[in-house]
């Protein structure tokens, strides 16, 4: 095995590593020749490095059972996936260059992944091209909105299909899906907060009338962030989204008076945070999980009962529109292909959801984030979040 430079930019294998395992002879080329990246932003080949060629049976070991079929299949790389989820395994017939993916403790349950190396290699850049806006996406750079996302999505999905003879592979379909959706809003400019996110994509997506915005009168006076305030009165906030309801029966209350309120004797003040007087509640999640905004900051938390924990969970009210938006819009996307994503690429899903939601809003990716409620949403399968 040998790598093309210093930089250590490619994985190779030599005629004497591929002996009998691959004898398609485009991959062979390849692999002996220019060889395969180390990593992608998508996927990385670095088991090659770690452990050399290795059948599918050898890799498993163990208790797991390999179907007959299966196990000369080769395991050449995994998919990145978000911190917390498995990694998914790259396997590559050496006989006619097919590649499909399957998690090591279910080695029998493959799923198709992309016709040949090459077509994969290509597939995985063109994905790139999208995050960058480079490429066959330059045109969209500086472009925001359900339109441009709408034709970020066409584009990516013409290529996937030109690839795959037509049927695009569950993966590449998650991706084709949803990535694009990061480009629904643009980057906080006009409105002072991450995103700006237009009052009409909140309307357009949950209905004219269930967007509620807020008046001055309802805010209490320690939401001094006046960003959070515009964004609340001119944008607002959907009164009910997938695992959200919003606070609309009284003003805004700040923490210490809702959990007086409503907690009385199970929930003494002092058990609250100390700055609990500048958390303003905006609602509730599934679960029972508050939702406030720090009104000095604006950045938004969830906060859980009596205990008093207190977890990041958005940027500020910008990116937590674009994800109660994001997460409605999945659905609709998915009901429209007949709940395919959901039942047969759950998890390939729940990353492109991250990915997607991650790219505009580190939130869950800080060092003092411990816990993060829409990842562990997102990769609930039977919690229904997706």
């Amino acid at each position: 095995m040998g790598t093309t430079d210093a930089g250590i930019t490619a994985i190779t294998l030599t005629e004497a590593e591929l002996d009998r395992h691959v004898t398609h002879a485009p991959t062979r080329g390849l692999l002996s020749g220019t060889g395969v990246p180390a990593a992608t932003d998508l996927l990385t080949f670095s088991p090659l490095r770690t452990h050399g060629l290795r059948t599918l049976a050898d890799a498993v070991g163990g208790p797991f059972r390999v179907a007959d079929e299966l196990r000369d299949r080769l395991v050449i790389g995994e998919l990145l996936s978000p911190a917390g989820m498995e990694r998914e395994s790259i396997l590559l017939d050496g006989g006619t260059g097919e590649l499909t993916t399957a998690y090591l403790f279910a080695p029998s349950d493959t799923r198709p992944f992309a016709r040949s190396l090459d077509t994969l290699l290509r597939f995985a850049a063109v994905t790139e091209e999208l995050a960058g806006l480079r490429g066959r996406f330059a045109s969209l750079a500086g472009r925001y909105g359900p339109g441009t996302a709408a034709e970020a999505t066409r584009r990516l999905l013409t290529l996937f299909q030109e690839g795959a003879g037509g049927e695009v592979p569950p993966y590449w379909k998650a991706a084709a899906l949803i990535r694009p959706l990061a480009l629904a809003a643009g980057p906080g400019t006009a409105s002072g907060l991450s995103l700006d996110v237009p009052a009409r994509l909140l309307d357009q997506e949950f209905g004219h009338g269930r967007v509620v915005r807020f008046e001055e009168v309802d805010f209490p006076a320690t939401l001094t962030h006046e960003p959070t305030r515009r964004f609340l009165r001119e944008t607002g906030l959907p009164e009910e989204a997938v695992l959200f309801h919003a606070d609309t029966d009284v003003p805004l209350q700040t923490l210490r008076e809702y959990v007086t309120e409503e907690y009385t004797g199970d929930c003494l003040p002092d058990e609250l945070p100390a700055h609990a007087d500048h958390l303003i509640r905006l609602g509730r999640l599934a679960g029972d999980h508050g939702l406030v905004v720090d009104g000095r900051t604006g950045a938004v938390l969830t906060h859980s009962g009596p205990d008093a924990a207190l977890h990041p969970l958005n940027t500020d009210v910008s990116t937590l529109a674009f994800t109660l938006w994001l997460l409605h819009h999945e659905r609709t996307i998915d009901e429209h292909l007949g709940n395919e994503l959901t039942t047969r690429a759950y998890d390939h899903l729940a990353a492109a959801m991250l990915h997607t939601l991650t790219a505009l809003d580190p939130a869950a990716t800080l060092p003092d984030t411990t816990w993060h409620y829409w990842t562990d949403a997102f990769r609930d399968e039977a919690g229904g979040a997706l």
